[in-house]
């Protein structure tokens, strides 16, 4: 099978900036997979996540120039194609908030747990780096609404730091802070009830906290 060398980002970088045709063809052979499936986590939609990368690479060709060379192209590349698709979740319809409520912890008149909490110790970013918990962590993010769906994906997949997080949905600081409290905690959930339906093995399955140990206050 003949495979296409993979060009060396200088070279590839000086080809973009001469507006070469075959140097932009290059980068999307290159660096288009990747950027699609950032897109479709985002989005959740094939058709506009092929829009959303098609954008991008507009973008990122209007702005190649300006592009110094600091970081790996791939990982500015990947910031573009995440701001192309928060754009594309903020242009959406607005819609009401879809509540979670039935996926939060539950508490009793006296303000302990109602029932049994299970807590994972392995954040999602490694169970998603797991062949065996991969497509059921995806599964389950892909569950969530979307206002909380995106924090979580910001901060626990691309590694954004709250600040980040922020000013890339518009929001603020402290309303991204209690939004992924409360993603994760419903995640927790969906992962439970999962791994009940699965039946998955225990070495397959993430470790789970010690549950409900005598009964904690919220």
């Amino acid at each position: 099978m003949n495979l296409e060398p993979v060009i060396d980002d200088a070279v590839l970088l000086d080809g973009l900036r001469r507006g070469d045709d075959h140097a932009f063809t290059t980068l999307v052979r290159q660096h288009g997979g990747r950027m699609l499936a950032t897109a479709r986590r985002f989005l959740r939609d094939d058709d506009e996540a092929q829009d959303a990368v098609q954008e991008a690479f507009v973008s990122a060709a209007r702005a190649i120039g300006g592009f110094a060379g600091d970081s790996k192209l791939s990982t500015w590349l990947h910031s573009v194609v995440v701001n192309t698709a928060l754009m594309r979740l903020r242009s959406r319809r607005r819609r009401r908030e879809e509540p979670i409520d039935d996926l939060l912890p539950r508490f009793d008149a006296d303000g302990y747990h109602a029932e049994a909490v299970v807590g994972w110790e392995t954040p999602s970013d490694v169970l998603l780096e797991r062949r065996q918990t991969r497509e059921m962590v995806r599964r389950c993010i892909d569950q969530l609404p979307e206002q909380y769906r995106t924090v979580i994906l910001l901060r626990d997949i691309e590694e954004m730091d709250t600040e980040e997080t922020a000013r890339s949905i518009g929001s603020t600081p402290n309303a991204v802070k209690i939004r992924l409290h409360r993603a994760r905690q419903a995640l927790r959930t969906l992962l439970a009830r999962e791994l009940r339906r699965s039946e998955l093995a225990p070495d397959d399955a993430p470790a789970p906290a010690d549950a409900d140990q005598g009964r904690r206050r919220a």
